[in-house]
C-alpha cells in the first residue's frame, strides 16, 4: 500500500480517537517511512531535518500572536467585544436572540476574511476575541461548530480567491510553481478559475448556518481564566493601529514575510506612542504562548511532509493513478483532486502542498488535454482541499484554540469533522465541475 495513505490515515485515525495532533504526525510520520522502505534511522533524520522548514512559520506566528496581542491592548477588540454585548441584552432575552445570533456571526466572518487579506494577522485573532464573546454565544445558545465553520470559511475562501495579503502568497506560490513546471500562467486569471470552486465553499458554509448547526445547542457557563485588564480607549490609538495595521500589509506583500509584516506593525505601534516600549517583552511573550501550540503543530507537519516527499510515494501515487485512467478526463481529474486532498490532509498547509503536486500535475494535465484555466482550477483547488478539515491546519487550530477556551469544544470533532464535511466535499464537487467546464 502507498506509504503516503498509510501515513495520512494513520494521522488522522490517531487525531479522530482525540490522541495529541503533535504525536499523531510524528507516528503518522514514522509509519509513512516505513512502509515507504525508509528505515527508522533515515525516517527519524528526515523528519528532523524537516523540522527546520516550520521553524520560519512557527516565528511568523509567534509575532503575528505578538502583534494581535499589541492591537488588542489599543482597545479595538474591546470595541468589537462591546459592539456584540449591545447586540444582545445581558438577559438573553429573546426578542434579540436572532438579531444577535446573525450580527455575531457577520461580525466574526467579516474579521476573519480581513485576517487573511487586509489585516494580516492570519489566525491569531481568534484567541482574543473569541474567549470573551462565549458566554454571549452561550446566551444564544449557538452551536459552536457553526461558529468553528464560519470562521474556517473566511481563512480558507479569502486567500483562494482574493489575491491580497496571504491570498496574494497563495496565488504567487501557484503561478511560480507551474512556471517552474513548464506552464506559464497569468496571476490575473487565477481569482477567474477560482471562483466557481470557492462557490462551493459557499455552499458548504449556507448549509452549515442554515441546516446543519441552525438548532440551539446548550453549553455550561463556565468562568475561564481570561485577564481581565481594563483598556482606555483613546481615539490617538485607534488611529495609530490602523496605520499599523496597513504598514504590516504594505511590508508583508512585496517582501512575502509575515516576519517583516509582524515586526512593522508592531513598531508602528510603539514609536507612535500607542504602545509603551516597557511591554513590549510582554506582549511578544503573550503572544508566543497564545501561538505556542498552533506552532508546534506546524512544525511537526513540516517534518511530516518530509517524510512523504523522501519516500517518493508521491510522485507514485500519482503516477500510478495516471496509468489507470487510461482516457478518461473526468476520472482524471477528480483523482487528481483526491490525491491533493491526501497530501494536504496530512501536511496540512495548502501553501506546501502546492509545490509537492504542482510538477506532476502540469503535465499530467497537458498530457489530458486540459486548457490553461482548467490546470489552474485544478491545482488551485488540490492544493485547498484538506486546508479545512486536516487536524494540523491553521484553519482549524485556530477556531479550536478561540472555542475551547472553556474546554467545551473538541478539536476534532467539532472543528475539523464539521468543516470537513461542509468545505471539502463541495470544494471537489465545484472543483471538479470547474475543471469540466473550462476543459
Amino acid at each position: 500500500m502507498n506509504a503516503v495513505i498509510i501515513a495520512v490515515l494513520l494521522m488522522l485515525i490517531l487525531s479522530l480517537l482525540r490522541v495529541n495532533v503533535v504525536l499523531a504526525l510524528v507516528a503518522g510520520a514514522i509509519a509513512g517511512g516505513l512502509a515507504g522502505g525508509m528505515s527508522i534511522n533515515a525516517t527519524i533524520t528526515s523528519f528532523t531535518e524537516g523540522l527546520g522548514s516550520g521553524a520560519t512559520i512557527a516565528l511568523s506566528y509567534a509575532l503575528l500572536g505578538g502583534f494581535a496581542v499589541a492591537i488588542s491592548k489599543t482597545g479595538i477588540p474591546q470595541i468589537l467585544v462591546n459592539a456584540m454585548l449591545k447586540i444582545v441584552k445581558k438577559d438573553g432575552q429573546e426578542d434579540r436572540t436572532a438579531l444577535g445570533k446573525v450580527l455575531i456571526i457577520l461580525i466574526l466572518l467579516l474579521v476573519a476574511i480581513f485576517s487573511q487579506n487586509l489585516i494580516p494577522i492570519h489566525i491569531a485573532f481568534i484567541p482574543l476575541l473569541v474567549p470573551p464573546i462565549l458566554h454571549i454565544l452561550n446566551l444564544l445558545k449557538v452551536d459552536r461548530r457553526l461558529i468553528a465553520s464560519v470562521l474556517t470559511f473566511g481563512l480558507t475562501a479569502s486567500y483562494i480567491l482574493l489575491p491580497y495579503g496571504f491570498g496574494f502568497i497563495f496565488h504567487q506560490i501557484l503561478a511560480i510553481q507551474m512556471d517552474a513546471a513548464g506552464l506559464p500562467i497569468n496571476m490575473a486569471d487565477i481569482p477567474k478559475a477560482m471562483a466557481l470552486p470557492v462557490a462551493g465553499l459557499v455552499v458548504g458554509l449556507l448549509i452549515a448556518v442554515f441546516i446543519s448547526y441552525r438548532k440551539p445547542r446548550e453549553y455550561e457557563d463556565r468562568k475561564m481564566e481570561i485577564a481581565e485588564e481594563v483598556v482606555t480607549i483613546k481615539t490617538r490609538n485607534i488611529v495609530f493601529t490602523v496605520l499599523a495595521l496597513i504598514g504590516a500589509l504594505a511590508v508583508q506583500i512585496p517582501t512575502q514575510s509575515m516576519i517583516a509584516g509582524a515586526i512593522t506593525g508592531i513598531f508602528i505601534l510603539y514609536i507612535t506612542g500607542a504602545l509603551k516600549w516597557k511591554e513590549a517583552d510582554r506582549l511578544i511573550n503573550e503572544g508566543m504562548r497564545m501561538m505556542a501550540f498552533v506552532g508546534f503543530v506546524m512544525i511537526a507537519a513540516n517534518g511530516f511532509a518530509s517524510v512523504l516527499q523522501e519516500t517518493g510515494h508521491i510522485a507514485t501515487l500519482v503516477e500510478n493513478t495516471s496509468n489507470l485512467l487510461g482516457d478518461n478526463k473526468g476520472l482524471a481529474a477528480l483523482l487528481m483532486l483526491l490525491i491533493g486532498l491526501i497530501v494536504t490532509m496530512g501536511i496540512g498547509s495548502s501553501f506546501a502542498t502546492i509545490p509537492i503536486i504542482a510538477a506532476i500535475f502540469v503535465p499530467l494535465s497537458l498530457e489530458f488535454g486540459f486548457s490553461t484555466m482548467a490546470i489552474i482550477a485544478l491545482i488551485g483547488t488540490a492544493g485547498a482541499l484538506g486546508d479545512a478539515g486536516s487536524p494540523a491546519s491553521d484553519s482549524t487550530l485556530g477556531p479550536t484554540a478561540g472555542l475551547d477556551a472553556d474546554g467545551q469544544h473538541n478539536h476534532i470533532w467539532d472543528s475539523c469533522v464539521p468543516t470537513f464535511l461542509h468545505y471539502n466535499i463541495p470544494l471537489i464537487i465545484f472543483g471538479w465541475a470547474t475543471a469540466m467546464i473550462l476543459f
